[in-house]
């Protein structure tokens, strides 16, 4: 009874490996572009930072990668707000977006486009 116990809960928690394989990062580059001018920019944020990209306030909660040996992955979890002169801010995102899949989770604007390109992961400090 234990081994077929023990066997179901394999088969239960396979797939859950993906998610606790990721490794956090601490920052994420960002690709912007201004449909207005065609101006694409590479935008570094650090977790925790607030970045200015044209009205919008772009702040980086968190940020993954898969280890080298799975398929490449990197998400980040983001709030983009928009700031306009004598406005309060809009919300215009809060979530998760990520860099193999663009589409699935985007920021929908009539001027800006922002899309994840990769989760930086800052190595691991020398002990002496």
């Amino acid at each position: 009874m234990k081994a077929v116990t023990a066997g179901l809960l394999l088969i239960l928690f396979a797939g859950t490996s993906v998610a606790a394989d990721r490794i956090p990062g601490n920052a994420v580059v960002l690709q912007g572009l201004d449909k207005v001018t065609a101006r694409i920019s590479t935008i570094n944020i650090r977790v925790g930072e607030t970045v200015d990209f044209g009205t919008l306030k772009i702040t980086l909660r968190a940020c993954e990668k898969t280890p080298p040996e799975d398929p490449p992955e990197a998400t980040a979890f983001l709030d983009i707000l928009e700031q306009r002169d004598d406005e309060d801010p809009t919300s215009l995102f809060h979530g998760w977006m990520f860099a193999s899949t663009p589409a699935l989770s985007a920021l929908e604007h009539p001027v800006y486009d922002v899309w994840v390109l990769d989760c930086i992961v800052d190595p691991p400090a020398a002990t002496e």
